[in-house]
């Protein structure tokens, strides 16, 4: 395992094999998990961004690829959102078998495509989850069904100039029956890359894993 001053470390997920890095702040007050969208992972700069501000508001965070690589390979396990909320479980599962998590309360984190994917796994762990955040995300992709059955408190983050996705998450909002809240994020586009437009995703998620952890 590897380190840096971040207190984050290098693990593996079995029985795949899931590459992911570990922080765990001092006197962690929860965990969240992070989802990533297509074409991203682990070391993704913006999550990365996004989990160091939350380990300095106190919070664990997991960020896993949930694919491997043979399997990336392969375009259409990209948008199997069944398949990566699977893999969302068992790294839920896993975090609680380690000694340094055990007990926290455990969010999700999703972006883009990976939102589904968090939806879809929190539908199907119940009240395991705490809360979830959705960042530029696609919560249609978790199925109405899903929807209907999140428990946890949902954030859904969307950029202003984000119109298409937009639209798709009010129409989501309208299956959910979980407590939720949609935020338009001023000037933001898809990938959240203007300046100071992250900073706000990280200030809203703070406020959201703190309020329901």
């Amino acid at each position: 395992m590897m380190a840096n001053g971040d207190s984050v470390v290098d693990v593996t997920i079995q029985p795949e094999e899931l590459k992911a890095r570990l922080g765990v702040p001092h006197g962690a007050r929860g965990l969240v998990i992070f989802a990533h969208g297509s074409g991203s992972g682990r070391l993704s700069p913006r999550n990365n961004m996004v989990a160091a501000g939350l380990r300095e508001a106190g919070l664990a965070t997991l960020l896993l690829d949930l694919l491997t690589p043979d399997e990336e390979e392969d375009r259409a396990n990209v948008f199997d959102i069944p398949l990566l909320a699977g893999r969302l479980v068992r790294a839920s599962a896993w975090a609680m078998a380690r000694p340094e998590l055990y007990g926290l309360p455990q969010g999700y984190f999703g972006a883009s495509t990976g939102a589904g994917a968090a939806l879809l796994a929190a539908a199907q762990l119940g009240n395991s989850i705490a809360a979830v955040v959705s960042r530029g995300g696609r919560p249609d992709l978790a199925g109405a069904e899903a929807l209907r059955r999140v428990t946890a408190p949902t954030l859904l983050l969307v950029g202003s100039r984000d119109e298409p996705v937009i639209a798709l998450n009010r129409s989501a909002m309208e299956q959910m029956s979980a407590p939720h809240e949609l935020v338009i994020v001023p000037g933001a586009t898809h990938l959240f890359e203007e300046a100071g437009t992250l900073d706000q995703v990280v200030t809203h998620a703070i406020r959201w894993f703190i309020g329901h952890f």
